[in-house]
């Protein structure tokens, strides 16, 4: 099981057989910055390219998201805009739900639009 965002990015990209190069011109960076993350010479990248990441690799985006601890600009300025948000993830932290707790609410929230 990998460790690291870089050693995690690595694995998704052999699964899903995308070579370096292929995924740094989908993404447009150079090759290179992708081997310096995967060998963890660099930090993970800003939140908003993780996504385009996941979206070359088709996978989700929390799953390299969580790894990096980061959140995505659209979420942050969601969250950001509404008070409620704020007091809603303010009163989750307090609350130290669980991964599954998490899961359970996520499943509850959808269920508010149907």
């Amino acid at each position: 099981m990998p460790t690291t965002f870089g050693q995690a990015l690595r694995e998704f990209r052999r699964t899903k057989n995308v070579s370096q190069r292929e995924l740094a011109e989908r993404i447009e960076v150079d090759f290179s910055y992708i081997s310096k993350i995967e060998n963890d010479r660099l930090p993970p990248p800003a939140a908003d390219t993780i996504v385009k990441i996941c979206e070359v690799l088709e996978i989700p985006p929390e799953q390299l998201l969580v790894l990096a601890g980061k959140v995505p600009t659209k979420v942050k300025e969601t969250i950001g805009s509404s008070e409620a948000a704020i007091h809603f993830i303010r009163d989750a932290q307090e609350l130290k739900l669980t991964e599954d707790e998490w899961q359970k609410l996520n499943k509850q929230l959808k269920r508010l639009r149907r």
